[in-house]
């Protein structure tokens, strides 16, 4: 049944975003440019020169998950377990329902838990080690996400985290996919990161890449003459894997479409600002799908809204698909840039892209003449469907990655 070549597809979506905390609502919000983006409200912002970010709003952790777990979880970790609930009720499947050994986690992280560490910290300092909780030594973990889902499923086969950045999130998808080629049934994959906190915040304004504007509709603009920087973010999506043949086996109601293709390159020297790297790494994807650039229907994009930076990803993007050749979009300005869990969101907004054929915008950029891309500042309905996507991330320290989405339809040989 499971092979070398065998496709694997996506069956379960599981989002918690800014703009909306499950699929239905963030969907919804999405595709009409709606922002999840304001003033933290997480701590006091105004010592900070960022005080912009997208937070997910109306979660109540207690509403889903028991005390004892709470006590011992980052908000990160518990945002993963019910987006993990969330990707299983999509599916209509249960762990119970496989073998234990037959299904795996591959999550990815950027920053593990930051805000969880940030409390036993101070405590440490303000009262002494004996007021420090125990489950200090796992909460801020990077892979405390993979260990907690496995623990509260039952789930003990291939497992493992991502650490790439941005970029986590289609490499963390990307190996869940090499474990179900070699046989495993089902895997939970994807990121979340949650670091909305003084010492999570403190940390990424050291990338010097962060928005200092104080208007929400104007901090993030990828592409825009007034691109100065990203709005960070908190959330992400954790999505359902099979291989379509076990997924047909079970009646699975949900196919939304296949990881059809993936590729990744590196610059550890240069950073991420080589159009070249980008360009090697969706070049390869697109072979890896057995795909012409034609074919691609829409391009979700890393989106950086660091002028150079933004130059590489459209440079990249012209030499594959030629000038103004597709749609590009990023949606994640209605966010904020999410860590590790930004890809995996991307991945299940093109996946809704491809369901109901509508290509969500991004908002409140108005594109600089210099770029020679189709930017798609307004929902726009496809006629002809929306079949093949590719998804670019890129992470801090030269990671690039590209992934190929194809949709149900042909997944299934319909």
């Amino acid at each position: 049944m499971n092979g070398r070549n065998s496709s694997v597809v996506v069956t379960g979506l599981g989002i918690a975003a800014p703009n909306g905390l499950g699929n239905r609502n963030y969907w919804e919000s999405v595709r009409e440019g709606v922002s999840g983006i304001g003033r933290i409200s997480h701590f006091d912002p105004s010592q900070y020169p960022s005080r912009l970010a997208g937070e997910v709003k109306g979660f109540v952790p207690e509403e889903h998950l028991t005390s004892r777990i709470i006590s011992q979880t980052d908000r990160m970790t518990q945002l993963a377990l019910v987006g993990t609930d969330c990707a299983f009720a999509d599916a209509r499947t249960q762990p119970s329902e496989f073998d234990e050994y037959e299904m795996g986690v591959v999550t990815a992280s950027s920053s593990g838990g930051f805000e969880f560490g940030e409390n036993e910290l101070r405590n440490l300092w303000s009262q002494g080690g004996q007021y420090v909780s125990a489950y200090q030594s796992f909460a801020w973990f990077y892979a405390v996400n993979s260990g907690q889902i496995s623990i509260r499923n039952g789930m003990r086969g291939p497992s493992g985290v991502v650490v790439s950045d941005q970029a986590g999130g289609l490499d963390a998808i990307a190996q869940a996919r090499r474990q179900i080629r070699k046989g495993t049934r089902m895997i939970v994959s994807g990121g979340i990161d949650a670091s909305l906190c003084p010492w999570g915040w403190t940390a990424q304004l050291t990338s010097r890449r962060l928005s200092t504007s104080s208007d929400p509709n104007r901090a993030y603009l990828p592409f825009d003459a007034e691109a100065a920087g990203h709005v960070p973010g908190e959330g992400g999506a954790l999505v359902i894997m099979e291989d379509l043949a076990s997924a047909h086996e079970r009646r699975a109601p949900n196919v939304y479409g296949e990881i059809s293709g993936y590729a990744a390159t590196i610059d550890p020297g240069a950073g991420v600002e080589s159009a070249t790297s980008l360009q090697k790494a969706i070049e390869q994807a697109l072979r890896n799908a057995d795909a012409d650039p034609a074919e691609i229907d829409l391009v979700f994009a890393d989106a950086a809204a660091v002028p150079e930076l933004d130059r590489a990803e459209a440079e990249a993007l012209t030499k594959v698909f030629g000038v103004r050749g597709v749609p590009v979009t990023a949606p994640k300005t209605t966010t904020g840039r999410l860590g590790s869990g930004a890809a995996s969101l991307d991945v299940a907004t093109a996946f809704l892209a491809m369901r109901d054929g509508v290509i969500p915008p991004t908002p409140n950029v108005r594109i600089a003449d210099e770029y020679d891309i189709d930017l798609v500042s307004e929902k726009r309905e496809s006629r002809a469907g929306v079949r093949n996507c590719l998804v670019i991330a890129r992470g801090i320290g030269g990671f690039n990655s590209a992934m190929v989405l194809r949709d149900s339809n042909q997944s299934s040989g319909r």
